[in-house]
This record gives structure tokens, C-alpha cells and sequence, in this order.
């Protein structure tokens, strides 16, 4: 079923990773560097937003609730209402540690830090 911008509701995730992420002002805070999905629930667990770093190394990686993101397509990428100072202060781990085990760890951890409403 089509959004009210015209898009369908659904989106294949090579589309999302690689997308920008910026934060209200439109200032670039990094881009999604990956999905994690709740195999049971047939759920996002959130999405990992890398920032940080230079070629690669020293990037931290942020999961963020899925419904925190919302697509604007004047920005040409996400926009969150967290400003960077915020999501520097939030819960980070290595790509290696989010994708180790079931993940609800660090889901519950972020979904607690920015206050979003659970899935769960």
C-alpha cells in the first residue's frame, strides 16, 4: 500500500543501508550501515547508524530504533530528532558485538536510552 508521499511501504534493505541519516537541521550525523531483524518477532531490532572515524576506522556504531528514523526525500536521507551530541552520549558497540547472540541486550539498552515506544 502506497504512503501518503506516494511510496509503497515497503523497502528492500540494499536500499536503506548507505543511506544518510541527519539530524533535524539537516546536518549529516552518519548513515545506516546496517539492519538487524528480530528473526522470532518478524521485527527491525533497530538500525545501525556508523559515525565517526576516518575510512573505516574508529567509526562508532549506534542502533537505533527503527521508528525513530522517518525518510524525508528532500533531504535525500533520514532525518532523527537526536542531535549529534546526543547520539555520541548513546549506547555504541562494534559491528561484531551488535550481530553477536540474540542482540535484545543491546535493543532493550536503546530503546530505554531514547525512550521509544517498545515492539515487543
Amino acid at each position: 500500500m502506497p504512503t501518503v508521499s506516494g511510496h509503497t511501504t515497503a523497502i528492500r534493505a540494499k536500499k536503506v543501508i548507505g543511506t544518510e541519516v541527519k539530524d533535524t537541521s539537516g546536518r549529516k550525523i552518519g548513515k545506516v550501515e546496517d539492519i538487524v531483524l528480530d528473526k522470532l518477532s518478524n521485527n527491525i531490532m533497530f538500525a545501525v547508524v556508523g559515525f565517526g572515524g576516518f575510512l573505516g576506522m574508529g567509526e562508532k556504531y549506534h542502533p537505533l530504533p527503527w521508528s525513530m528514523l522517518d525518510y524525508d526525500e528532500n533531504e535525500g536521507g533520514y532525518v532523527i530528532d537526536v542531535s549529534k551530541e546526543q547520539l555520541k552520549s548513546a549506547p555504541s558497540w562494534s559491528m561484531e558485538e551488535l550481530t553477536r547472540g540474540d542482540g535484545t541486550d543491546f535493543r532493550d539498552q536503546v530503546y530505554e536510552y531514547y525512550e521509544v515506544d517498545r515492539y515487543w
